[in-house]
């Protein structure tokens, strides 16, 4: 049985508002690195920074970071990140189960000298097995181990959220 979680207009809401406090928390820097993980992550980015550009000045660089989701600690992670040195960057993901895709996600970015790194998700699951929490969340969403979450996209553009 499948049951939607939020609606397009549901989802354009929370990307909205996850803007919104990317922007209050990084409102003194003059320039942010948006990273997005490839898949539904990377689309979330793009839709977050594309709001992101209509309600501040801060300029933007918007990275895919390609992990091996199946298992990110075994293959290497991959991204354009020349240049984001000594500055502030939120790395983006559209769900946080176990936090395996994230917190791998995070020790690349540990291994340069940034500014500050931040978190966000669309959807947090909360079944972590890794250290790492989403600083901004879409939102919470309680679920059993078997159920399963998942972000649709049509033509670039996130859709809707189903729980199946």
């Amino acid at each position: 049985m499948e049951s939607v979680i939020l609606n397009t207009q549901q989802l354009q809401q929370k990307i909205q508002r996850i803007a919104y406090q990317l922007f209050e928390e990084h409102q003194d820097e003059e320039t942010l690195v948006i990273a997005g993980v490839n898949g539904n992550g990377y689309l979330l980015a793009k839709e977050i920074n594309t709001f992101f550009k209509t309600i501040c000045p801060i300029k933007t660089s918007l990275i895919e970071v390609v992990v091996e989701k199946s298992n990110p600690f075994k293959h290497a992670i991959s991204c354009n990140d020349a240049g984001i040195e000594n500055t502030a960057l939120v790395l983006i993901d559209d769900v946080l189960n176990s936090g395996s895709t994230l917190i791998a996600a995070v020790h690349h970015f540990l291994k340069k000298p940034m500014k500050k790194i931040k978190t966000a998700v669309l959807i947090d699951r909360n079944h972590r097995t890794f250290p790492i929490a989403a600083d901004f969340v879409g939102m919470s969403l309680a679920t059993t181990l078997q159920e399963h979450v998942e972000v649709r996209s049509e033509n670039g553009r996130l859709i809707e959220v189903v729980l199946t």
